[in-house]
């Protein structure tokens, strides 16, 4: 660097420090250090500063705490920016590390100290809960930006009632706390309350950023509300934000998932550049549809461009795809390359629940059982859940019986076991066994996720509940319901009694499967809407075979196209003929 010369001063140094910072320019600000000490320079606290912030720019992140580690003087600045650094690159251990090194100083943290390591205590609330005491305790806890750090760790740690808490008594609401607790919320599934925030963020003027929207899209990804998203979508392009990588994910996402699988993947074409994310909501959209040849075809492309590597969870969405696709050989295949390490990539308990889910699925239990026990780890309760719900579709009742009481023993507060192995007990009518399930749930405390099914009409969500009397044009709904029957079974629908978990005579199961969350949200679809438009319902469970059958034979009879999308699978059935080819 021919800049250097033997007679250097503070602005001499500062100016190249800081040219070195902007550019990343490792080897010149290496050289400016090293003529530091070569001249017997001796740098203010200020310099010392700039050099720690270089080499945390340009990751050197070993040299930046040395150079901390020899300053005679820190301030609370060089503090903070070592801080900052290790959190921002994911070092959360050694940011904590230092923040305690920090306290047992005579330098005290500033609102720009707290809100760093606050970044690095999200994979666990009790640091987190501790930290937040030390705001209190500095009286930071009013402060816009550390009061956003708060409640952001709380949110991605999962205290998303703590995290509403700070919300709530921020003196003031910008937009980037507005953000910070309805990410929260999206993440964690919280979708009407991520809705609410955004509402009152956009009621109270403030303008939204291009992370309020990925999250907001990520909420109505949730509830498959595609005009929202719509909505969304229109208001990003008239604020003409710029397009980065993360709201066009969160577009082709909420596309995908709404059932526009079509102009998803005309979002992703046009991406000038496709990140392993935008790969991969692809893959899941085209896997969640059952549509396997479609996600065997993109993973080929990504394969083929060689520009993005695929990651884990690619292989998992392609996996799944031959799963819901009916390609278990193929998918088998895939896992075995894996293995080999053809894809730099070693299968996970993600993947092996993959596996045991495709071989299940295709009703090869036995196999699937062999499967879990050559595992090289002990199988999860997700491995084995997928394998008690395969027991359950395919009536493999001893298999299912013992899968089901280990599953028992890890979760006893998980209701999803009892009600699958009571299903299987009743499907092969153990109606004692189905009992005694009930009454250990009793004992247990444990309580069933009731089934909904919502419809989307003139932008207002109907909530329907199995048996439900609470919907405001509810005898409306059941007369129309006792109409609808009476065409469908001259069409051939003929109850599936086996859907009905309780020991009662024939008459009572057709009335308890008539109540189905599903059947009277498309009845109220059917009243609410004119003739030819298609109807959408959204299930929080996975649907009964009963519903599917209704469904099929609805639209039929009624000639509407209709939109299924339950917990795992969208069902797009049109003319009596569903997207899954009955496989689900």
């Amino acid at each position: 660097m021919s800049v250097l010369g033997p007679n250097m001063g503070f602005q001499d140094y500062d100016a190249l420090l800081n040219t070195c910072v902007n550019k990343r320019a490792l080897r010149e600000g290496q050289r400016v250090h090293a003529h530091m000490i070569k001249t017997l320079y001796f740098p203010s606290t200020y310099l010392r500063t700039r050099l720690l912030i270089f080499y945390g720019k340009c990751d050197y992140l070993k040299d930046a705490h040395k150079v901390l580690d020899e300053m005679p003087e820190k301030t609370v600045v060089s503090w903070t920016a070592m801080i900052s650094r290790y959190s921002q690159t994911g070092h959360s251990s050694e940011a904590l590390t230092l923040f305690a090194e920090m306290m047992r100083s005579e330098e005290k943290p500033n609102h720009f100290t707290f809100a760093s390591v606050l970044t690095s205590c999200a994979s666990g609330l009790s640091v987190g809960k501790q930290i937040h005491g030390l705001i209190i305790k500095w009286n930071y806890d009013s402060h816009i930006y550390v009061g956003s750090s708060l409640l952001d760790m709380y949110a991605k740690a999962g205290g998303i009632k703590e995290a509403r808490e700070v919300f709530e008594c921020l003196p003031e609401r910008d937009v980037v706390s507005c953000t910070a607790i309805i990410t929260g919320y999206a993440q964690l599934g919280l979708d009407e309350e991520a809705l609410t925030v955004f509402q009152k963020l956009l009621s109270e003027g403030m303008s939204p950023n291009y992370v309020t929207y990925a999250s907001v899209l990520t909420a109505l990804s949730g509830l498959a509300l595609l005009d929202h998203g719509k909505q969304v979508h229109c208001h990003v392009l008239r604020r003409e934000l710029p397009f980065y990588a993360v709201l066009q994910n969160s577009l082709i996402d909420m596309y995908a998932k709404c059932g526009n699988l079509s102009y998803a993947r005309r979002l992703f074409d046009n991406m000038p550049e496709r990140t392993s994310i935008s790969w991969n909501a692809m893959l899941v959209g085209y896997s969640k549809h059952g549509l396997g040849k479609k996600v065997l075809e993109m993973f080929r492309l990504m394969r083929d461009e060689e520009r993005v590597k695929p990651d884990s969870v690619t292989l998992l969405a392609v996996l799944s795809g031959c799963s819901h696709g009916k390609m278990e050989d193929t998918g088998l295949s895939i896992f075995d390359e894996m293995i080999a390490g053809d894809y730099g990539i070693k299968p996970d308990t993600e993947h092996y629940g993959c596996i045991v889910d495709m071989l299940g699925r295709a009703g090869r239990i036995e196999e699937a059982f062999e499967f879990v026990k050559r595992m090289p780890s002990e199988p999860t309760a997700g491995v084995l859940g997928s394998l008690l719900g395969a027991c359950r579709v395919h009536v493999s009742v001893d298999i299912g019986e013992y899968v089901g009481r280990k599953l028992i023993e890890i979760e006893p507060g998980n209701a999803g076991n009892y009600v699958i192995l009571s299903n299987l007990y009743a499907s092969a009518g153990r109606w004692e066994d189905v009992n005694s399930l009930r009454a250990l749930m009793l004992q247990n405390a444990v309580t069933k996720e009731p089934g909904k099914s919502w419809i989307q009409h003139e932008q207002t969500l109907h909530y329907f509940h199995a048996n439900d009397r609470t919907h405001p044009r509810r005898e409306e709904v059941l007369a129309k319901l006792k109409e609808i029957l009476i065409k469908m079974k001259q069409a051939g629908y003929v109850p599936d009694h086996s859907c009905v978990l309780y020991d009662v005579d024939e008459e009572q199961k057709e009335r308890m499967l008539l109540g189905h969350s599903e059947k009277l949200a498309l009845t109220f679809g059917l009243i609410a809407t004119g003739d030819g438009i298609p109807i959408r319902v959204f299930k929080n469970l996975r649907i009964c075979v009963d519903c599917h059958n209704f469904a099929k034979i609805f639209s039929k009879v009624f000639e509407r196209e209709v939109c299924l999308r339950d917990k795992n699978r969208f069902h797009q059935i049109v003319g009596g003929i569903c997207s899954c080819g009955d496989y689900w």
